[in-house]
């Protein structure tokens, strides 16, 4: 099968298994440029500490390789990557919109649910499922390939291999974003046996961000050190998610009113006000996570969070860093009216959530 045949084929049984768009892209040959960039980009980056507590990033091999620096260091096999992009953008307003007095802010990703059933939905267990779908429809056409299926979970840095896969270019925010579907994407990857013609070279897409550093600029903790270059450990998502323990008090005013995830480097994107809305029956947006009460998620117990958020993204902050982040939200709202839970919560048996509480007590009295 050609280079030409193979791309329409899976273009269109991608899209018939609920993806928005899809590329294929050979795995580079150890020791060519485009390995030694994989490589040497991911592990300058896991060196200079920019990973911070995720610790499944640093993971290495037996003979000291970073495991996600290159795809061919876990899966020896691998010969192609496919790539496939599910457009989760909404008409609902942006995180830089006016909102409500005292609202939260949940990142656009975590807002995921069933359209029908109105319950949670995890976006991993969607894509896996769409890929595993694709994948078998392919093993129909093609035969019988080794594989593996991942989304976000396996050795691969998945926006690497969308660029090489011409799904878009990686904006100085260091989001894939496509010309016309915008950044609002999961990515999914299928490993694959499958040797990509010699005709087919890498499909790059052109940079396409030119002068522009509105991302850079609006970024509150100034976790976009340069262009596409990303310090996860002053990242608004990687603290309120990934980080365990105390957020830096001198990043906590920063942080604002984000309580899980932050949209605002996509949200101040050109190429994200064309962007198309989504049409996707198991990634619509949950209306009443857009600008939610303060008041209404710091009430939740821990039953009352697991009944909104188990098969969500948002169970990833666990409730212990979902009451922290809420803290330090309502000690950046300027409303007094939070002073006398967060006094409550700064008595707490959770040693982070009562610091946390009573730094965000200090910081409304001083307002």
């Amino acid at each position: 099968m050609n280079s030409s045949t193979m791309l329409d084929l899976l273009d269109s049984q991608a899209r018939q298994a609920g993806f928005a768009a899809a590329g294929i892209a050979p795995v580079p040959a150890p020791g060519s440029p485009e390995d030694h960039e994989e490589r040497s980009r991911f592990a300058d980056w896991v060196e200079a500490g920019h990973a911070g507590e995720m610790d499944y990033l640093k993971r290495r091999d037996e003979s000291g390789q970073l495991v996600r620096s290159s795809v061919r260091v876990a899966l020896p096999w691998a010969r192609s990557v496919i790539v496939c992009a599910a457009n989760y953008n909404s008409a609902e307003p942006r995180s830089i919109d006016p909102a409500p007095e005292a609202s939260a802010w949940i990142a656009r990703y975590a807002w995921t649910g069933h359209a029908e059933e109105g319950c949670p939905s995890d976006y991993h267990k969607v894509l896996l499922r769409r890929l595993e779908k694709l994948r078998e429809n392919l093993t129909t056409t093609l035969g019988p390939f080794g594989s593996r299926c991942f989304v976000d979970t396996g050795p691969v840095v998945e926006r690497v291999y969308a660029r090489y896969a011409g799904i878009g270019f990686v904006g100085k925010n260091t989001c894939i974003l496509n010309q016309h579907l915008g950044s609002w994407l999961f990515l999914g990857v299928i490993v694959t046996s499958l040797e990509i013609p010699t005709s087919h070279a890498l499909q790059l897409a052109p940079d396409r961000c030119g002068s522009c550093t509105r991302c850079i600029d609006a970024c509150p903790t100034q976790a976009l050190t340069g262009p596409r270059q990303m310090d996860a450990t002053r990242c608004i998502s990687y603290l309120t998610i990934e980080k365990r323990g105390a957020i830096p008090e001198a990043l906590r005013p920063a942080i604002g009113r984000q309580v899980v995830g932050c949209d605002i480097c996509q949200d101040v994107c050109p190429w994200n006000r064309r962007a198309p809305i989504a049409a996707d029956p198991d990634l619509a947006p949950r209306a009443a996570l857009v600008n939610p009460a303060l008041e209404w998620l710091a009430e939740m117990d821990e039953d009352a969070f697991g009944r909104w958020f188990n098969g969500s993204p948002v169970r990833r902050t666990k409730f212990s860093g979902f009451r922290r982040n809420l803290a330090i939200a309502m000690g950046n709202s300027g409303q007094q009216r939070f002073l006398p839970l967060l006094s409550q919560w700064a008595e707490d048996t959770d040693p982070v959530l009562a610091e946390t509480a009573s730094w965000a007590v200090e910081n409304l009295r001083r307002d």
